[in-house]
């Protein structure tokens, strides 16, 4: 018997946010995939933050936050215009559907 003989394959919803039982799971999902793509510009034009603040108008502090994945004091759109900034088209879709109930939902760390 070897140790992963005691795994058990859990399939996840897409969502790590959810599936950790976050409260607004949606949101920092939609957060964490704009953060993603704001990082992936920075990493194809091997931009540092400083000179992504020298382009964008905005704090080098904030595209450091980002890198970190610290990005809970940012709203959504903001994130949005920062993606602009670095002259990035954005189109968000929007589906809305019923969820299944959950469990008590905890607020990201």
């Amino acid at each position: 018997m070897t140790d992963t003989d005691d795994l058990e394959l859990v399939h996840g919803s897409g969502n790590l946010f959810r599936d950790r039982g976050y409260h607004d799971a949606d949101l920092w999902q939609a957060k964490g995939i704009v953060a993603a793509r704001i990082v992936g510009v920075l990493d194809d034009r091997n931009l540092s933050v400083r000179k992504a603040a020298k382009e964008t108008g905005f704090a080098a502090a904030d595209f450091s936050r980002v890198r970190t994945a610290n990005y809970g004091r940012f709203t959504l759109d903001r994130l949005i215009k920062m993606l602009s900034a670095l002259d990035q088209g954005v189109e968000v879709t929007i589906q809305v559907r019923p969820r299944k109930a959950a469990g008590a939902a905890r607020q990201p760390g």
